[in-house]
Order: structure tokens, then C-alpha cells, then sequence
């Protein structure tokens, strides 16, 4: 399937095939387009949790208004934004770089400082929204990968996310549970499926300049 079929094939699923789970060899290789995904200066300020114990999913049924996803989902996914870029963090990215790349930290000394001097001069309302804008590019990938995996998805906003923060014992004050992506496979009676994709057309979406 090449990755045109495969985006006209996605649809947000709601309602999978219970019987039906995504291969760990499957869900591996998506979850891999999510860590390799574009990220601002490199930072990925976020983390990625991966819910696939049937009770702790029905444990999160609660959080969501719509549940159905969840209920028949075979893995969760929660994508939860820092709320702020703490300096022993930047700090650690530094050493993971230098480790990586065999340079030393000093050679990375003018880039560490335009990402302090980045973070001390913007507000914190502001940060926490530019680390969501990071969750989301990882969203988007999730679900292209998903899709070319032949793997059916739901991204959902629509929960209560103190819910989820108790359920998965995240802490609250450290992160922000931003969106979260259910994946599985299409049940047969979702009639979604059935549905023709509505998409404007290119003539009313790109302007060629």
C-alpha cells in the first residue's frame, strides 16, 4: 500500500475489532516513527505512554465522553507535554547529543545557550504551548505510520484528563496529558468505515504563490 492508498484508507475509527490486537513487531515500528519524529531544536519535550493492560484500559474508560474507542481499542496511546523545559533536562539532552555524535560538550556550548536563552525568555503559558505543538507533529506521525502499517487509529482530546493522570500516575505538575491516539483494527459494524472522505478539494487548499 503506498502512503496516498493508505491516507484515503485512515478514518477515525469508532469502534474496533475486539479480537483483533496490533502485533508487538507492528506496534514497535509506529512507535518508532513517533521517536523519530521532527522535533524543535531537538528537544521532544514530552513523553509517549503506551497503555495496553486490558484493565488499566478499562480503568480510562471513565476518562473519555465518547468511550467506544476505548472499550474496543487493542493499545492507547498518550502523548503528555512538560510543562516546562527544566535546565538539568536540557542539560541531559546535551550529554545524550555528545554521547551520540562523539563531540565534546564544549563544541555544543553556543547551542545549549540559544536554547537557554530560548526558554528564560519565553512565558511559561507560551512554553507549555510550544511543547503541545511538539506532542501533536508526534501525533501525526503516529497515525502515518499507523495507517501504512495497515493499522486503524482514533486521535481523541475529548477526556477528562485528571482521570487519565490518576489512572496512569502521571504528575500533574511536571506534564500535561495533551491527546491521545487509540489504535486496532476497523470493527466490521463501525459504519464510519463506509463513509466517503470529505476533504476540500486542492484548487480550494493550496495557493500557489
Amino acid at each position: 500500500m503506498n502512503y496516498i492508498e493508505a491516507l484515503e484508507k485512515r478514518y477515525s475509527v469508532k469502534k474496533f475489532d475486539i479480537e483483533k490486537k496490533v502485533a508487538p513487531e507492528i506496534l514497535e515500528k509506529i512507535l518508532e516513527a513517533g521517536r523519530l519524529s521532527a522535533s524543535s531544536l531537538g528537544l521532544q519535550p514530552y513523553k509517549i505512554y503506551v497503555v495496553e493492560n486490558p484493565e488499566v484500559l478499562k480503568r480510562l474508560q471513565d476518562a473519555f465522553y465518547n468511550p467506544s474507542q476505548i472499550t474496543t481499542c487493542s493499545h492507547l496511546i498518550v502523548i503528555a507535554s512538560k510543562r516546562d523545559i527544566e535546565e538539568q533536562y536540557i542539560d541531559g539532552y546535551f550529554r545524550h547529543i555528545s554521547d551520540v555524535r562523539n563531540v565534546t560538550m564544549q563544541t555544543l556550548e553556543g547551542f545549549r545557550n540559544s536554547i537557554m536563552s530560548f526558554r528564560d525568555n519565553i512565558e511559561k503559558e507560551n512554553l507549555l504551548h510550544w511543547n503541545e505543538k511538539q506532542a501533536y507533529i508526534v501525533l501525526g506521525n503516529l497515525m502515518f505510520a499507523a495507517a501504512l502499517e495497515n493499522v486503524d487509529s482514533s486521535p481523541m482530546e475529548g477526556f477528562r484528563p485528571e482521570v487519565i493522570v490518576e489512572t496512569l500516575g502521571l504528575d500533574n505538575e511536571k506534564e500535561k496529558v495533551s491527546v491521545t491516539l487509540a489504535l486496532g483494527y476497523r470493527a466490521e459494524d463501525d459504519p464510519f468505515q463506509k463513509m466517503k472522505k470529505v476533504r476540500k478539494p486542492g484548487d480550494k487548499l493550496f495557493k500557489y504563490i
